[in-house]
């Protein structure tokens, strides 16, 4: 028996990345009887003759497959009853925007999977894009922060970094990159600009992936502590040829309420609510260039809040932090001036603090923003190498399913099973709670 599965047109504008590469096509059709059936597509990062080149099927028609899968949020003319979608579908946070694409499925009685939930155990995710966000967000961050000096009146080896889609692959920005550490240590810094800090919100998978990049350059660690000393004593002479890394972790950024108590980090998972956001009062004055890699939800304080930025560039102050790399993107969330998302072609915008206000580019009063909320489709390639590896394994579960019966009678294995927010166009138990945000 053949099994037949989709892969649609990405149409988020800027959106390149596959979620199964060729070679993964060719191992599904030739040792588990499934074959993939691709929407016809140019910009995909890999082309749809290399598809069919490893047999593959590309047509519009995407109705004979039991299961399609995607990247971003998918058009509401793809959807139909008795069929799984399977997607980054940015509803498990009740996220405003996609409501009406929610309610939508709903109504078509369709089943929605999302790769975010796909988890082991322990709530690991198992599909995923790795450090690729953070690859391509530090390569941006380098490329912006070098604009936004220009604009001030530096000419920084900073200028020699492009946006990382302006780059055949990841290899070849990282050749670049070790370009402009010869030039840092050879030329140096520029003595009103020392010393350079970057500081790192966040550990995970996003941060590490931005951090490799940075690491790439002359770099020196510090600890958070040592950041006023650093101000204070500066040694001239070697701060004109590194960069210094900070990483903030959540013992950094947070202090319980009650003075008398200490941080716990799993009481503060439990009880965030307790706890209050101390980063930008105790740190934020020391840092040129911030690199938003931290997890936040409503429930968890702000690093950085619109009111810590006024502060920050009131009229009588000189402020050090000029950019902004928030590579989380949370629209309002952890770091607040982040007001809205940028795009591929738009990637950066200045937040005015006074008037709370954005202006696209590297020009303003205020920090400039990096915000672009799908940042692996800069490296499409390298990323979806990464993602297709991640989902391979649970293709055949997906598409051998039985979508005629009850979710019980399905087959699913237990990750996919609680990854499935809707079973024909009705919550599982445990997204029911979704149904407070439509």
């Amino acid at each position: 028996m053949i099994y037949y599965i989709g892969i649609r047109r990405e149409t988020k504008p800027g959106e390149r990345r596959t979620p199964l590469i060729p070679s993964a096509v060719k191992k599904l059709k030739d040792e588990h009887d499934i074959q993939t059936i691709l929407q016809p597509f140019d910009k995909r990062a890999f082309s749809d003759e290399e598809y069919e080149k490893v047999g593959a099927i590309i047509r519009e028609d995407l109705s004979e497959c039991s299961a399609v899968f995607g990247i971003k949020e998918m058009d509401l003319d793809i959807f139909l009853p008795d069929k799984a979608y399977m997607c980054f579908h940015h509803v498990i946070k009740g996220q405003k925007s996609n409501m009406p694409m929610l309610k939508h499925i709903m109504k078509t009685g369709s089943t929605m999977i999302d790769y975010e939930k796909v988890t082991d155990d322990k709530n690991r995710r198992l599909i995923f894009f790795g450090r690729h966000a953070g690859y391509a967000g530090m390569i941006d961050t380098l490329n912006g922060f070098g604009m936004r000096l220009k604009e001030e009146g530096f000419d920084t080896p900073f200028l020699k970094i492009k946006q990382s889609c302006d780059y055949f692959d990841l290899a070849e920005a990282k050749t670049a990159i070790e370009e402009l550490k010869k030039l840092i240590e050879n030329d140096g810094i520029p003595d009103e600009l020392c010393p350079l800090v970057f500081g790192f919100l966040g550990y995970g998978n996003v941060s590490q992936g931005a951090q490799s990049i940075l690491d790439i350059l002359p770099v020196k660690v510090i600890e958070p502590k040592n950041l006023a000393a650093l101000i204070e004593n500066l040694d001239r002479e070697e701060c004109k040829k590194v960069i210094y890394k900070v990483i903030f972790k959540e013992e950094h950024m947070v202090k319980p309420k009650d003075k008398s108590t200490e941080f716990v980090l799993q009481n503060y998972y439990d009880h965030p609510e307790k706890y209050e956001g101390v980063f930008a009062e105790e740190y934020l004055e020391y840092i040129t260039v911030i690199v938003n890699g931290a997890y936040w939800s409503e429930k968890y304080p702000r690093s950085i809040t619109k009111e810590d930025i006024k502060e920050l560039y009131c009229d009588d102050k000189e402020p050090r932090l000029r950019f902004i790399g928030d590579i989380s993107c949370d629209i309002e969330g952890g770091v607040e001036c982040t007001t809205r998302i940028s795009y591929i072609e738009r990637p950066f915008y200045c937040y005015d603090p006074e008037e709370e206000t954005v202006t696209n580019g590297v020009k303003g009063d205020g920090p400039v923003v990096l915000a672009i909320d799908h940042l692996p489709t800069e490296i499409p390639r390298d990323a979806s190498e990464f993602f297709s590896d991640t989902l391979l394994p649970f293709i055949p579960n997906i598409a051998k399913a039985n979508y005629e019966g009850t979710l019980e009678e399905a087959g699913f294995s237990e990750e996919i099973k609680k990854s499935i927010i809707l079973w024909k166009g009705k919550f599982t138990i445990i997204y029911e709670y979704i149904k407070d945000y439509l």
